[in-house]
């Protein structure tokens, strides 16, 4: 696949990203995060929606205080401790309210209006999108900009972990996407995705020719996750290959609630 990248973004100032929408990359840069999580500044009616608070720094929340109007309310896509940590900090500088899945995958975290598919927050209207995170929902407007936050991202693919991630509801939401006709990805870390309906047809189309693959190594001998990625993920970086073994475990679940895979004993393979 061709993923986008994008120069390393200043730090601690909004930058435009579409007509009243800004984001402020977070400095928490790494290779599960790129450059860092994007937090949203979005403008509404009665003052600045908040999107995705990020990480637990005071500077990062700052920087968000700084750099919005009055905060009306307070999104966030899902529990991931790179969205959600600065959130209590925000909470309690803004008084806003937050908004969120109703059954969040974390006790920390209830949110004042929960949501659930279809709902509506000030003109975006929410999309509950599992896969990456159980409670992971999108936010999407009718003009066709949507915030994808994990689900999608141009600059790599999400992983998959179970027990909060799973690959069933990955590709189902991948497909949900798919359904749609929208224009301009917003997402949690990286730069704006432009046309971005061909990406999710080739990450939907990369996940099948990975869960192939696997299928395949199954039908000639037993083998576990680990053994797995060894076969397929042999050029990758070692630093990722913890991310790539749960995505393999992703994978092997869904096989397996397919009936296409099953782990014995000496480990797994196909059904």
């Amino acid at each position: 696949m061709a993923f986008l990248t994008e120069p390393e973004p200043p730090r601690g100032i909004a930058i435009p990203v579409l007509a009243g929408i800004r984001r402020i990359v977070a400095e928490n840069p790494g290779v599960m995060t790129y450059h860092g999580t994007n937090t949203y500044l979005i403008d509404s009616p009665d003052g600045t929606m908040v999107l995705d608070p990020g990480p637990d720094d005071p500077g990062h929340v700052a920087a968000i205080l700084a750099h919005s109007g009055p905060v009306a309310r307070i999104l966030l896509s899902h529990t991931h401790h790179d969205h959600l940590g600065a959130l209590p900090a925000l909470k309690a500088a803004t008084s806003a309210p937050t908004y969120g899945y109703r059954h969040p995958a974390v006790t920390t975290f209830e949110p004042d209006h929960p949501l659930d598919h279809g709902d509506s927050v000030a003109g975006w209207s929410a999309l509950f999108t599992p896969g990456h995170a159980a409670d992971h929902l999108c936010f999407a407007r009718s003009d066709g900009v949507v915030f994808t936050a994990d689900h999608v991202m141009g600059w790599s693919s999400s992983v998959v972990s179970p027990p909060n991630g799973d690959m069933v509801n990955y590709f189902a939401s991948l497909n949900l996407l798919l359904d749609r006709a929208d224009h301009f990805y917003l997402p949690g870390h990286g730069p704006r995705l432009d046309n971005p309906m061909p990406f999710v047809r080739d990450l939907l189309e990369h996940r099948m020719r990975r869960e192939h693959a696997i299928l395949a190594a199954l039908t000639d001998r037993p083998t576990s996750s680990v053994g797995l990625v060894e076969m397929l993920y042999s050029k990758i970086n070692p630093i990722l290959k913890r991310a790539a073994e749960r995505n393999v475990i992703a994978h092997l679940h869904k096989l397996a609630q397919e009936g296409r895979a099953v782990e014995r004993a000496e480990g797994w393979c196909a059904a």
